[in-house]
């Protein structure tokens, strides 16, 4: 199938956010600039990307589907965990010792979105809106048990369904309709409101946004249920407004869209690093400029070919990309052998 320049382009954008979001997240406690940027970022930056990931769910039930999702997303999880093991052990960050089924850092996502992928299995047969509440109530609900939390992704894994479930069910159609006109000025209006209230209101725990924690842990125990509920609102609204100003021209930049999951697992070997050696500081606003230059950085090395084909055998499991070099490289010679 031809690819949706759209939506590569809406990946581009989401992933670097996520690495911007990683490299500021040290900043927050010191700079203002830092802490409005950070908590606007992940009020809306993973629910979008959760919701595309439930968009490109639609083969799920076919032959093999279970077996397939295993490869393609536990398998890397157990050896990215061992990565980040060992890696972490290097650079002296004292988590080396995290569990298997305790995800590193941003490998939450793997087993939340292998999980997702289970739960359409029963939540496809409901009908959309009974769907989304049901998986709503219980993504707040889970915010209620302490006994769920990081282990196996449980607590983000139930927090963030909604988003991949709305995404199952939404068309291409109603995600291009965003991009008219008079939602665009709408969504512009209602993103640059956000930033304010996050400026001039009183400043929260950014754990509500992370999915991770129980209300009683975030000192709501009574009325984190209708906390989650107003994050809910206003992530679904940012993320419509965020696709609202998705190009859906071709350009350059658009195709380092598709390898977003090499610079979700990889990524994290440059943040900590950074972060233990600790040579960056926010005294300026230029600095916030030099690390979202640095952010992007990344995001477009990791997003190379070179990248692609050296670690495609670790998290896909395939050499399809080398064979086709090799290939390539058989057919200019045979060229070369009957031109001589």
């Amino acid at each position: 199938m031809k690819r949706d320049a759209f939506f590569d382009n809406a990946k581009f954008i989401l992933i670097f956010l996520v690495v911007f979001g990683h490299m500021i997240q040290p900043f927050t406690h010191d700079s203002a600039i830092m802490r409005v940027s950070y908590d606007f970022i992940y009020l809306f930056h993973m629910p979008a990307f959760i919701l595309l990931s439930g968009f490109f769910a639609k083969g799920i039930g076919n032959a093999g589907y279970i077996w397939n999702l295993t490869k393609k997303l536990v398998f890397p999880y157990v050896v990215f965990q061992g990565v980040y093991s060992a890696y972490y052990f290097l650079i002296g960050n004292a988590s080396w010792q995290t569990p298997l089924f305790q995800p590193h850092w941003s490998l939450w996502f793997l087993l939340s979105l292998f999980s997702w992928h289970l739960l359409l299995i029963l939540f496809k047969k409901i009908s959309p809106m009974a769907g989304i509440i049901i998986a709503v109530g219980i993504g707040i609900s889970a915010g209620y048990i302490n006994g769920i939390g990081a282990e196996y992704s449980l607590s983000r894994t139930f927090v963030f369904f909604p988003f991949f479930l709305i995404g199952y069910w939404i068309t291409k159609d109603q995600i291009k309709n965003l991009t008219h006109p008079i939602v665009k000025q709408v969504s512009f209006a209602t993103m640059s409101l956000v930033v304010i209230l996050l400026v001039y209101l009183p400043s929260f725990s950014s754990h509500w946004l992370l999915g991770s924690f129980a209300f009683a842990d975030l000192d709501q125990p009574i009325w984190g249920g209708f906390i989650r509920l107003g994050i809910y609102l206003i992530a679904t609204i940012l993320t419509c407004s965020l696709f609202a100003w998705i190009p859906r021209k071709q350009y350059r930049w658009t195709n380092f869209g598709k390898q977003t999951l090499y610079v979700y697992l990889l990524h994290g070997l440059f943040i900590q690093f950074f972060r233990e050696a600790g040579w960056f500081r926010v005294d300026h606003i230029l600095d916030v400029f030099g690390l979202a230059v640095l952010s992007l950085l990344i995001v477009l090395l990791l997003s190379s070919k070179t990248v692609f084909m050296s670690f495609q055998p670790i998290i896909e499991g395939r050499l399809t990309e080398i064979n086709q070099r090799l290939t390539e490289r058989k057919t200019r010679k045979n060229k070369q052998v009957n031109y001589q």
